[in-house]
């Protein structure tokens, strides 16, 4: 009875063994049926379905048997390299001119691995043999976010060390990207992939952890202090922002907004301590457009300040999705300054709409939230930490930098819903500003007192420009050697919008306190 155990036991244990220890041979059947094939499934489906895939050709290569130090298979579009490393490791060079028995040829790319790579892992342990898998992908068929990002060659190059979570590395990973063509004109961004969560469950490209360089036009250089999967994000950039213009901007952005909310809230506690029951519509309105841009200098402060690796991916999505709530919301209530400005000038008589301002509440308020309330039902991806690439020209490269914001991360809705609202409400309150300069000069014509009035006539203009927010017309100039002029210009304008607002509002004030005392003293006289 106890051989027939003993059997049993070996039997056992060597089966277990051949389930664990993959052949070369089981693997390149499985990287053979990982290729993409026309006519798959959804998107969302073939990535989910193609990352499990992906996490077990992981594990085969992890357990594999084979003898040497080092193994290399390649499929069409995969190719993965095992590597037995010890704790005195000197640290790795790969480049594609190791690839054997390419099948066609491609643009080169290399990864670079620090000796520091093996050291906690034997800080605690001194294990006889650590593994180190590459996998290279040159598909980004399992790796498909929602926003159908552009890849530079569709390269993705990946990396794991044994079972064990490599982050936080005082060496960088060197992970070089080349392109048979010039780069300029793009904006690059190195990134790796984020595994889902519940937040989002299919999983994004993330910059966190990695710097940009360019050495050449035609090579991009990561340097990431972790391991996993690696890309570089390519998007058209006529117009690319130089570092050394992030600094005075950010300080302009923290001045001007600061003003502006200074005098906003100033101008609202003014309008609260004089109000009156029987209250003109305008002023009103005046004071809706001036609570919508308090909130929008306060949330775009906090939403550039709180946009770090650190800050929770919730709390960003909830910081981007109010930024872009009250930046729609002060959009509107400048439509409906210019609005408004129309039934006073066009219609003097019978201007009466009932529950007028409940109605304009309804539209400055309710319209924008319920806009963003059916984006953050549909997909709250479209929120999240969005990055700016700065670049750095110095002697022999090009130097990329990322700058993040809690801001809309989609392209589309980022097109429609605030460049395409911000250019519909700029287009309409350009119409109305010029049809009411027409009005104004026919009345001075008539009044042949132009002058007298040229004075009052020119803040009157300058206050209308800045009431309706022409100034926002400035974001689509942002194109060729008009960038930099047209990002300060931009920069100083609309940060300081709240205050010009306020001292629109006191001019109106001192001209309403003038009349009032020239028509008291009128009635004196007589």
């Amino acid at each position: 009875m106890d051989h027939c155990r003993t059997l049993f036991f070996f039997l056992c244990l060597l089966a277990s063994q051949g389930t664990i220890a993959e052949t070369p041979q089981e693997l390149l059947r499985w990287m053979e049926s990982m290729e993409p094939r026309q006519g798959r499934r959804g998107q969302h489906l073939v990535s989910h379905a193609g990352l499990r895939k992906v996490h077990h050709l992981e594990q085969m290569l992890l357990n594999t048997s084979f003898c040497g130090h080092n193994l290399t298979l390649q499929t069409r579009s995969i190719q993965s390299l095992v590597f037995k490393l010890t704790c005195d490791f000197p640290g790795l060079s790969l480049s594609s001119s190791m690839l054997e028995h390419s099948h066609q040829a491609r643009t080169p790319h290399a990864m670079q691995f620090p000796a520091e790579l093996t050291q906690n892992a034997c800080r605690t342990s001194w294990p006889a043999e650590l593994r180190l898998i590459c996998i290279y992908f040159f598909s980004a068929h399992f790796f498909q976010d929602d926003s159908n990002s552009s890849l530079l060659n569709n390269y993705v190059l990946g990396a794991q060390l044994d079972h064990r979570h490599v982050s936080n590395l005082q060496e960088p990973i060197n992970i070089s990207f080349w392109h048979n063509k010039s780069l300029e004109g793009y904006s690059l961004t190195c990134v790796f992939w984020k595994e889902g969560d519940s937040q989002l469950p299919q999983g994004a490209w993330s910059p966190e952890g990695c710097r940009t360089e360019q050495p050449s036009p035609v090579q991009v250089l990561c340097r990431c202090y972790h391991l996993t999967y690696f890309a570089v994000l390519m998007q058209l950039s006529s117009a690319p922002i130089p570092a050394q213009l992030q600094v005075p901007l950010q300080y302009i952005s923290l001045v001007g907004c600061s003003v502006s909310i200074v005098a906003s809230l100033l101008t609202i506690l003014l309008h609260v301590s004089s109000r009156k029951q029987s209250e003109p519509i305008t002023p009103r309105i005046h004071v809706n457009l001036h609570a919508s841009v308090l909130l929008l200098n306060v949330t775009f402060l906090l939403s550039s300040t709180l946009a770090v690796p650190a800050a929770p991916g919730p709390l960003c999505t909830a910081l981007a999705a109010t930024l872009h709530y009250v930046l729609l919301s002060c959009l509107t209530w400048m439509a409906i300054e210019g609005f408004n400005l129309y039934l006073l000038l066009g219609r003097v008589y019978n201007v009466y709409i009932r529950r007028y301002m409940l109605k304009l509440c309804a539209l400055g308020w309710g319209f924008p939230g319920f806009l963003v309330l059916l984006l953050l039902i549909g997909k709250s991806s479209v929120y999240g930490p969005y990055v700016i690439p700065l670049y750095n020209s110095q002697e022999n490269s090009t130097g990329f930098q990322n700058m993040s914001i809690c801001w809309v991360c989609s392209p589309v809705v980022h097109s429609v819903l605030v460049m395409g609202y911000s250019g519909l409400t700029s287009l309409f309150n350009l119409v109305v500003l010029a049809w009411a300069l027409h009005i104004l000069h026919r009345l001075r014509v008539r009044e042949k007192v132009l002058s007298s009035w040229a004075c009052r006539d020119t803040v009157t203009v300058l206050g209308l420009t800045m009431l309706l927010g022409t100034t926002w017309t400035l974001a689509f100039f942002s194109f060729g050697i008009f960038l930099p002029t047209q990002l300060f210009l931009f920069t100083i304008f609309n940060s300081l919008y709240g205050f010009f607002l306020f001292l629109w509002s006191c001019s109106q004030r001192c001209y309403s306190a003038a009349e009032r005392e020239a028509l008291s003293s009128s009635q004196v006289t007589h």
